[in-house]
């Protein structure tokens, strides 16, 4: 179901959310775009923002920050992802997944399972990867897919992403001339599943695209702590928010602070540097609360955000 099939909305349940993650099981047919607006009624508050947009045919999690918590987004955006997803060989599409027009159809069943599963290991590790032309990537300060939807060739450049893990579900299934193969992958931020549907396709000569498409995970926050937009409507969202020092904590290494450290962060001064714990690193205090986001990959600690009243 659409947002445009749903009946008018009743009132928020409970009172507005406070500061914090909410983990998204979004729906197909909403843009990211959608949930938030959503999630801004749901949560009473228009401080709500997501970290990795899903296209509307996906499925799966979308991490959202809601008020102070939309500052950790920006550090989780660049968390590995984990999909399953469902690819069809034998057709090529415009968008490179089964929302586009086709554009060339191959006969896909003479394939065998060695050829299949020595395309998906070729793509697998650190690749060079062309994003489909309909990605939401900018173009001279314009989006890819609105270029190409004005009838513009569009040609990106490869970058590097790293396909961490690609593999193969179950058996083949033959659909006509058709074959649909289920895979579970575990990339890197920025890599396009659309893509490796397509250079698949195009590897084995018979072209391909992505049919179906669920994300599982994104960095440590799963789909089995994902709540519904149905649920976060019945119950109220402020209840399934997962605070914003838990929301840290379960997603970046952490430092304690002391007193004086966490006194020193809410003036804007520079703290001693301890274990380097790596780019991003929660600094709790010692009542339990996120005093900040710090830098601890150098020899000095920098300060991302800090939280921490003065």
């Amino acid at each position: 179901m659409t947002p445009k099939d749903r009946a008018p909305l009743p009132p928020p349940v409970g009172p507005p959310a406070g500061d914090g993650l909410l983990i998204i099981d979004k729906p197909a047919g909403w843009t990211s775009h959608d949930v938030v607006g959503r999630l801004r009624r749901l949560c009473q508050t228009r401080k709500v923002g997501h970290a990795g947009t899903l296209d509307p045919m996906a499925t799966g999690v979308l991490v959202v920050g809601v008020n102070r918590a939309t500052k950790l987004l920006t550090f989780l955006v660049g968390c590995d992802k984990t999909y399953l997803a469902t690819i069809r060989l034998g057709a090529d599409t415009v968008t490179d997944d089964a929302e586009g027009d086709i554009t060339q159809t191959f006969d896909a069943t003479g394939l065998d399972i060695a050829a299949i599963d020595a395309g998906l290991r070729d793509l697998t590790g650190a690749i060079e990867q062309v994003p489909s032309s309909v990605s939401a990537i900018k173009v001279n300060g314009q989006r890819s897919y609105v270029r190409v939807r004005s009838g513009e060739d569009v040609q990106l450049a490869a970058r590097p992403v790293t396909v961490h893990s690609l593999m193969r579900l179950g058996e083949p299934r033959r659909e006509g001339t058709f074959v649909d193969i289920d895979v579970e992958v575990e990339v890197s931020s920025g890599t396009y599943i659309r893509a490796l549907a397509r250079d698949l396709g195009a590897a084995l000569g018979v072209g391909g695209h992505l049919s179906a498409l669920q994300r599982t995970k994104v960095g440590d926050f799963s789909l089995e702590q994902a709540h519904s937009l149905e649920q976060l409507a019945d119950e109220g969202a402020a209840a399934q928010v997962l605070p914003l020092q838990d929301a840290a904590t379960a997603a970046f290494p952490v430092r304690q602070l002391s007193e004086s450290e966490t006194t020193k962060l809410g003036y804007g001064q520079r703290i001693e540097s301890g274990a380097a714990r790596g780019p991003v690193v929660a600094a709790i205090a010692p009542d339990g609360s996120l005093a900040a986001l710090l830098d601890e990959s150098g020899n000095k600690v920098a300060t991302h955000v800090v939280f921490a009243a003065r």
